[in-house]
């Protein structure tokens, strides 16, 4: 069993348009976008990052807005919901603020014992809050969303599967321990990682495989403290069987990837070296930023990527 995984990193997904997806995240949720930089392999494509002052691991919602991609079709072999946290008492004023600003969606509802709002994102993705007793993450409360209320990052993500067998092996060996059952969901907690230490198995034998498109996760990834540990993650898979790909430069973490049996890929991402490495703390996300071999091209994105603010 491996003991380097520290619980989630970020979960990535994918948008139809840039501008509404950043309105939603930093005016609606409250977040802070951390980074505003492109895809790496279509640079025509924003990478947008949200999440608390820092970005710290365990807070980091990223997104690829790929203009009029359509909307995916939710299944299983999929995050079918990210779930993050706030604090105790909290639910109401979220509950209001939300239906006033126009989401969908939105349904309370509790599970296992945790009081969860429910909520659809702008192109149908599923999110909850729930409130968190002890949660040691200081928010981001630069947009308009007081401490006591603001979000404090990941609290789990929710994988639909067809069979839960073979992935909460994986997760098991990853360090996960289960931690309860209930309604055909299973909890895992990585009881010695971070706040954002659940993941919650859904078993849906009888639903289609999802399609991917706008509101889909693309991934979800997973935390390491450094590249040695990542590099020890990574044997550690491959000597088990999966198909990892090599270390790949981020600029803001190192990553590896695979396909999980459930057919959830899965990330592995460094903490280090963080979202400060090229901006200040203070400008966090205002400039564009592009990774080195996309540097040429400043001149044409500047004019063609979408304006995300007036």
């Amino acid at each position: 069993m491996l003991n380097q995984i520290k619980g989630l990193h970020h979960v990535t997904s994918m948008a139809a348009d840039a501008r509404q997806n950043n309105q939603f995240f930093t005016r609606t949720l409250g977040l802070r976008r951390v980074k505003k930089t492109v895809n790496f392999d279509s640079p025509d494509t924003y990478h947008l990052y949200y999440g608390d002052e820092v970005g710290t691991p365990g807070t980091v919602m990223t997104y690829f807005p790929f203009a009029d991609i359509g909307r995916g079709r939710p299944g299983t072999g999929e995050v079918g919901t990210t779930v993050l946290s706030v604090p105790e008492g909290s639910l109401g004023f979220w509950e209001e603020r939300l239906t006033s600003q126009g989401v969908t969606g939105i349904k309370r509802d509790e599970s296992f014992g945790e009081k969860r709002l429910e909520f659809a994102g702008p192109d149908g993705d599923g999110f909850a809050l729930v409130e968190v007793k002890e949660d040691s993450r200081a928010p981001w409360t630069g947009n308009g969303v007081e401490a006591d209320h603001a979000i404090r990052g990941f609290h789990s993500v929710a994988m639909r599967l067809r069979d839960e067998g073979a992935t909460a092996e994986l997760l098991k060996y990853m360090g996960y321990q289960e931690l309860d059952r209930k309604d055909g969901v299973t909890r895992l907690i990585m009881p010695d990682g971070n706040d954002a230490r659940y993941i919650d198995l859904e078993t849906m034998p009888n639903i289609n495989r999802g399609l991917q498109g706008a509101g889909s996760v693309h991934h979800v990834a997973f935390a390491v403290d450094n590249r040695a540990t990542q590099l020890e993650v990574r044997k550690a898979l491959m000597d088990t069987g999966y198909h990892v790909t090599p270390v790949i430069d981020r600029d803001y973490f190192w990553a590896i990837y695979f396909r999980t049996p459930g057919g959830v890929l899965f990330e592995i991402a460094t903490n280090e070296p963080g979202f400060d490495r090229d901006e200040d703390t203070k400008h966090l996300g205002e400039g564009l930023m592009l990774p080195q071999q996309h540097k040429h091209l400043r001149p044409i994105l500047a004019q063609t990527l979408a304006k995300l603010e007036d």
